[in-house]
């Protein structure tokens, strides 16, 4: 496990690299926001914003995605993974909506959740991007850069890998240090080919180390 002052080094590294990582998800307001994040299970922020791209302009608040049949959401969403189950809980999201929040996005993770298709992730980036609350939402990338830096475990759960960062990052640091790590699994440490060979956080990664090692034998013995 890292050290205080190698999390402080990892921490900065990635803000040099990415000083402007952000969410790249498109949206205008926070149930837009909402809308998307859901979408975005086990897809891509690129698939999706290529459909909230005529979405948004068809669907502008919880009534509008009420009055139409289930198929024909379906269909907007075809081309995403999952879209059957997604307008379903697209609607029931926007039932309770209307319901019980007046139609507005709620801005407490506790509200969030109770929203269908709202895990704690999606809650996390909504609270986070949406109002402004320190939080980090653990996806797929937080949590292959989290597990290959040794902030955390590699046995670790994801609500694990989120506690353990909420302890060893500042508060302050919690919202921006997400997107970061966002970016640097995105872009620079990425799940098959990470680029361990130009990583400046390479004298800290054990995994970098015996990704270079391995690849040095390979090399070696060719």
């Amino acid at each position: 496990m890292l050290n205080k002052t190698e999390i402080r080094f990892c921490l900065d590294q990635m803000a040099e690299m990415f000083p402007d990582a952000h969410c790249e998800l498109i949206h205008d307001n926070p149930f837009e926001l909402l809308i998307a994040v859901l979408l975005s299970a086990q897809t891509t922020d690129v698939n999706v914003n290529n459909v909230t791209t005529s979405l948004f302009k068809k669907y502008k608040t919880p009534e509008d995605y009420l009055v139409v049949d289930l198929t024909e959401l379906e269909n907007d969403i075809r081309s995403i993974g999952l879209y059957r189950t997604k307008a379903k809980n697209i609607q029931k999201l926007c039932k309770k909506l209307i319901e019980d929040f007046g139609g507005v996005v709620p801005e407490t993770r506790e509200e969030l959740i109770q929203l269908a298709g709202v895990g704690r992730k999606t809650a996390n980036v909504v609270m986070s991007v949406a109002f402004n609350r320190p939080a980090i939402a653990v996806d797929t990338h937080v949590e292959r850069v989290a597990k290959r830096l040794a902030f955390c475990r590699w046995k670790d759960s994801v609500l694990e890998v989120e506690k353990t960062l909420m302890k060893k990052i500042p508060e302050d640091e919690w919202s921006v240090s997400h997107h970061r790590f966002i970016f640097f699994g995105r872009y620079h440490c990425k799940a098959a080919n990470p680029n361990c060979h130009e990583c400046p956080l390479l004298t800290v990664c054990r995994e970098g180390k015996k990704r270079m090692r391995k690849a040095e034998i390979t090399t070696n013995t060719t």
